[in-house]
């Protein structure tokens, strides 16, 4: 048994499993039930609580033909005894992690322009793949998740940019195709491939800080930064405007479902481009297989995918 805690008076040890009997006692306030919440009999229990008391020095509960009720010394110790075994199941949770890689949470950031295009695709295969792995996806721009990776606020972050400094380590996952994002009266939507440089007359574009924003513009000649009046938060409200007639835009391969739902029309372009999705760690992280793993899993499902509905268009 782990993380024994001993009083100050004896080298009794003051066993966790006690405490976590206390907790349920307190819960439920009622040894029948409490003893059945912990798979063990209620003289067992009361015993146990017993133990407790005498080697605490104090009441902890006050005993009726009715209730349990916990007494003030237990109210004003509870908090030290959720706290304790709290930190218990933390330690065992986070020693199962270092014992197996592939268990445990693994944060993982990615991107607005991927997230909702990319999640709904992997998610199922990493839950098949990789069943002890509990991934909690963070969504937010480039420039955030890299500071909170660095910051060990994450763990991994899936990106569509490369990454600098020696402190990082990237592998790339699948490429994704550009693709000419036109509303369906535009005069560029009766053409089989679409020039760039037209595509840039009208483009429309995302806020600062996305990284697509700056891969559109570079495609389409417009390295100038200017493009549009509109700069948009996000990528679906980019193609709501697309669809009202506002202007064009560059939209990624995965996303092509979500554009034609909108009614827009899409063209492949003229001189083929796109951008690379990669996922990053810390050069250290100890936890290297986990990142790895999940990658794989990506890059399989998503091998091939969005060329694939790229040549659908």
């Amino acid at each position: 048994m782990i993380g024994f805690i001993y009083h100050e008076r004896c080298l009794d040890p003051m066993n966790l499993r006690d405490l976590r009997y206390l907790l349920a006692v307190a819960e439920h306030q009622h040894f029948g039930r409490a003893a059945a919440a912990c798979g063990i009999s209620q003289p067992t229990l009361s015993v146990q609580i017993r133990k407790l008391e005498t080697l605490l020095g104090v009441a902890l509960f006050e005993r009726t033909r009715r209730a349990v009720v916990p007494t003030t010394a237990c109210e004003r110790l509870i908090g030290h005894v959720r706290a304790a075994v709290a930190e218990a199941d933390a330690m065992l949770a986070e020693a199962r992690t270092l014992r197996d890689p592939l268990a445990g949470r693994l944060r993982l950031g990615i991107i607005p322009t991927l997230a909702p295009y990319l999640l709904p695709l992997v998610f199922a295969p990493l839950r098949e793949a990789l069943p002890a792995l509990e991934v909690e996806p963070w969504e937010d721009q480039t420039a955030a998740l890299l500071e909170r990776l660095r910051a060990h606020d994450l763990d991994a972050a899936l990106l569509a940019t490369e990454v600098d400094g020696s402190d990082l380590a990237s592998r790339s996952l699948f490429a994704e195709p550009f693709l000419a994002a036109l509303p369906a009266e535009h005069p560029l939507a009766g053409r089989d491939v679409v020039a760039e440089t037209e595509l840039a007359r009208d483009i429309l574009v995302l806020a600062d800080g996305h990284c697509l924003r700056d891969q559109a513009l570079a495609v389409c000649g417009r390295g100038d930064g200017s493009g549009g009046t509109l700069r948009a938060a996000s990528l679906s409200t980019l193609l709501n405007m697309v669809a009202a007639g506002y202007g064009t835009t560059l939209v990624p391969g995965l996303a092509a479902g979500a554009a034609q739902d909108a009614g827009i029309v899409l063209r492949p372009l003229a001189v083929p481009a796109g951008r690379t999705v990669r996922i990053v760690w810390r050069a250290r992280f100890p936890r290297r297989a986990a990142v790895e793993a999940v990658g794989e899993v990506i890059a399989t499902r998503l091998r091939g995918f969005a060329e694939a509905g790229a040549r659908a268009v």
